[in-house]
């Protein structure tokens, strides 16, 4: 089974630490909350510090492995034009990260990734409008499918919260303004994969990959200052400091970078199906490590809506949306569709 799935050793130590590193993010997030749900530290800082630090790694991954490259200020200067049309999905990732803080400080972290699967469907809308591709029955079943198990787990997650006997509240808080919130998180995903794939492709597509990643975490540490700035906390940054230094927070940073660097591996190495296994098993050990950490108890919802969603997923990515186009060079290196993000 492993040499079917993995090509060598190291595609199946960056598919095992994928998995494990944003486990491991939900997990400290969720441990950084006050009592009352809400965090007491900035968490647009956070974001802001965790892409500072990913554009290090990049900048030195790119210097150790330039041979004979321009040097990265040089590089910059080269791709400029490459460096603007990267402040697309550097922008819409930024709302995908604040927004993950958010939906967090709401949704237990197995609820959150779970509806979180929500974007392969809205990803497959966008790719059908975009690229004029039709789905196949198979995949519109799976899509059903996996929606019926995110409602599922929404409503597990609203129930709590509201009398069995009050209808019309219940129905209000499953689709209430997080649930609308983290489908904005997952239309940024979908879009900002979308468009980082036609730059990989074609405007990108001859530029180092530690050089892109450079170009992703420089706009994006522009736009979480402006963000910063919007939200009139410029003025407080030096304050906001003093509240970082818990080790959750530290932990948040570090592993959120980390995590940046080794998805351009896992894009680089694996493929789809494995995508696939990554996001059943992610669900899988969320719930069980959930439970352990924070008692956060595995309801029969939770477990009817991961085997729902297991299976959608595991559908889909057996005969996913393609918009490749063949070419008369070799195929080897193109990333899969629906894997195309850098963080």
């Amino acid at each position: 089974m492993k040499k079917d799935l993995f090509a060598n050793k190291e595609a199946f130590i960056i598919f095992n630490l994928y998995i494990i590193l944003f486990v491991f993010q939900g997990v400290f997030v969720t441990a950084s909350k006050t009592e009352n749900g809400g965090y007491d530290y900035n968490t647009t800082l956070v974001v802001f510090l965790s892409e500072l630090l990913k554009l290090i790694l990049s900048a030195i991954l790119y210097t150790i492995k330039k041979e004979n490259k321009p040097h990265v200020l040089k590089a910059i200067v080269i791709n400029y034009k490459l460096l603007l049309l990267y402040f697309v999905p550097s922008l819409l990732y930024c709302f995908y990260n604040n927004l993950a803080f958010i939906n967090l400080s709401h949704y237990d972290p197995t609820s959150y990734y779970v509806l979180l699967q929500f974007r392969v469907v809205l990803t497959a809308i966008l790719f059908q409008y975009l690229f004029k591709k039709k789905l196949s029955f198979i995949q519109w079943i799976s899509l059903a499918i996996l929606t019926t198990g995110c409602i599922i787990k929404n409503f597990d997650a609203a129930r709590t919260t509201v009398s069995s006997d009050s209808d019309s509240n219940a129905w209000s808080q499953i689709f209430n303004i997080y649930f609308l919130s983290i489908n904005f998180q997952n239309f940024c995903s979908c879009l900002a994969g979308t468009y980082n794939e036609y730059l990989l492709k074609s405007q990108g597509a001859t530029v180092d990959i530690f050089l892109q990643n450079v170009f992703m975490y420089l706009d994006s540490i522009i736009c979480n200052f402006f963000i910063l700035m919007f939200k009139g906390e410029l003025s407080t940054v030096v304050e906001d400091f003093q509240s970082l230094g818990d080790i959750f927070v530290i932990l948040i940073t570090i592993n959120s970078a980390i995590v940046g660097i080794v998805t351009s591996f896992f894009l680089k190495n694996l493929n789809s199906i494995l995508k696939t296994y990554a996001s059943a098993l992610e669900l899988i050990i969320t719930a069980v490590v959930c439970y352990m950490l924070f008692n956060i108890y595995i309801t029969r919802y939770t477990i009817v809506s991961i085997g729902l969603v297991s299976i959608a997923v595991a559908m889909y990515f057996k005969n996913p949306v393609n918009n490749t186009t063949p070419t008369k060079s070799s195929t080897q290196d193109k990333v899969p569709l629906l894997e195309v993000t850098s963080k």
